[in-house]
């Protein structure tokens, strides 16, 4: 017993360990909910700005005292200024908890009011009272979730542009060089690498609209609606002064101006929002895959692209490279996904007045922007900016394929042209040997026809 100290809540006294910042609840929490990672720090350090915020609020109005409010704002400061494994120690607590995040937000009161202590041990600090005045874990909980879900976007669209910039100069540099489509997986018609490159450019393109779009739903913040949405027991203004003080901090315009019934009990924005996500790490899945297929070989593959070696590829096999940050980048994709169907699931459990499903939710909203943030970043460094072309091997490809046939369907019909491809395969032939041997085309003919760079339209 020499290690714990014993403080009470309404439930009784509580063994805490005696260097521990925390409070009786918090250490109640760790004994009840042991599994699971730990509560995101994001959403630590969101739920410490908001206290703050709300110890000024509250000061301006005098809600509470002066000295008080002040108290509170330095050891939050205190608090922000520790780095995250210094911050970690006093917030333990895992995901799989209440479903309404308030055993973290009791985290968060109890380790405010022990600093608090420790700077000035004259001035009392209440958890319930003081730090936690004028909300409740209802509305300051999604308050931090939307804040810290929106600063994750922010940063997932930076990643975005990033990976749009290095797509598009592969578009310029290759707008003119080119190779044989492919549709159904089988040979199609010419186009060139950076026009089958500005596919891949529009589709991140898009994808970031549809970011930037929806972005601003997650401005909404629950702040002010407190136990159900009434605001009981919040000062006037308080909310709107919250929200204000939290877009100087993140550089981001949060409103309070917001239906606070619909704050507490759904979380539609986060949804919506992590649905656009996801549509991302679709689109990634395929550039990544298309990236590594054609890069393939280098021998016994496509071999059209030629991938930087970023590390040895095997434990067996010397000078094998492999198409990793591809790899990476489509594994994250696949826990997107995953994560899609834990926050739609998760948002529908709206139970009349509150949604408690809250920290999963965030858990694995924040976990997929985090997710594509560095694989993206990764993938364009590591893979994209280093990528070249096997012009060769694309030149063979145009070449030897038999769907180039398709220049010559306007000259001698559709019919006549695909008998020429399928003798040409039949025999094993190039096309034009099949083409001349048909005896409908002759050999100048089918130079002038069938001109690859002309059938790409690149000029047009």
């Amino acid at each position: 017993m020499e290690n714990y100290r014993v403080e009470e809540d309404t439930l009784g006294p509580v063994n805490i360990p005696i260097d521990a910042l925390w409070g009786a609840q918090t250490e109640r929490s760790r004994h009840n909910f042991p599994t699971g990672a730990k509560m995101p720090l994001e959403l630590i350090r969101a739920l410490l700005q908001i206290k703050k915020a709300a110890a000024q609020a509250n000061k301006e109005v005098a809600a509470i005292a002066g000295e008080k409010a002040d108290l509170i704002v330095k050891a939050i400061d205190a608090l922000l200024a520790l780095s995250d494994e210094e911050l970690r120690k006093d917030f333990p607590l895992v995901v799989y908890q209440t479903g309404s995040g308030t055993q973290t937000n009791m985290n968060v009161n109890e380790v405010v009011a022990h600093m608090a202590a420790k700077i000035d041990g004259s001035i009392e600090i209440l958890p319930n009272d003081d730090v936690n005045h004028g909300q409740s874990s209802n509305d300051i909980f999604p308050t931090a979730m939307n804040i810290t879900a929106a600063v994750a976007v922010d940063k997932l669209e930076a990643a975005a542009q990033h990976l749009l910039d290095e797509l598009q100069e592969k578009q310029e540099k290759y707008w003119r060089t080119v190779k044989i489509g492919r549709t159904h997986l089988q040979d199609a018609t010419p186009l060139t690498f950076g026009q089958e490159v500005s596919g891949w450019a529009s589709m991140v393109e898009h994808d970031l609209g549809y970011l930037k779009t929806l972005n601003a739903t997650l401005s909404e913040v629950a702040m002010g609606g407190t136990a159900v949405g009434t605001g009981l027991n919040a000062a006037p203004h308080f909310a709107d002064t919250i929200a204000e003080k939290m877009s100087a901090v993140y550089e981001h315009p949060f409103t309070a101006d917001s239906n606070k019934f619909y704050g507490l009990a759904a979380h539609s924005g986060l949804n919506v929002v992590h649905g656009a996500i996801k549509t991302l790490a679709a689109d990634l899945m395929k550039i990544a895959n298309d990236v590594r297929f054609l890069a393939s070989g280098p021998r016994a593959g496509y071999g059209e692209l030629n991938i930087p070696a970023n590390e040895p590829g095997s434990s067996i096999m010397p000078g094998k490279v492999n198409p990793t940050q591809a790899e990476a980048i489509t594994m994250a994709a696949v826990r997107v996904m995953g994560n899609d169907v834990v926050v739609d699931l998760a948002s529908s459990q709206g139970n009349f007045e509150m949604n408690v499903y809250k920290p999963v939710l965030i858990s694995a909203f924040l976990e997929s922007a985090e997710l594509l943030t560095g694989t993206m970043t990764g993938f364009a460094d590591k893979m994209i900016h280093g990528l070249t072309v096997n012009a060769e091997r694309m030149e063979e490809l145009v070449d030897r394929s038999l769907m180039t046939v398709t220049a010559l369907s306007p000259h001698i019909g559709y019919h006549d042209s695909a008998k020429i491809a399928q003798q040409a395969e039949k025999d094993g032939d190039t096309l034009k040997e099949a083409a001349v041997r048909s005896g409908q085309v002759t050999a100048e003919q089918f130079d002038e026809w069938v001109v690859p760079i002309d059938m790409t339209n690149i000029d047009k």
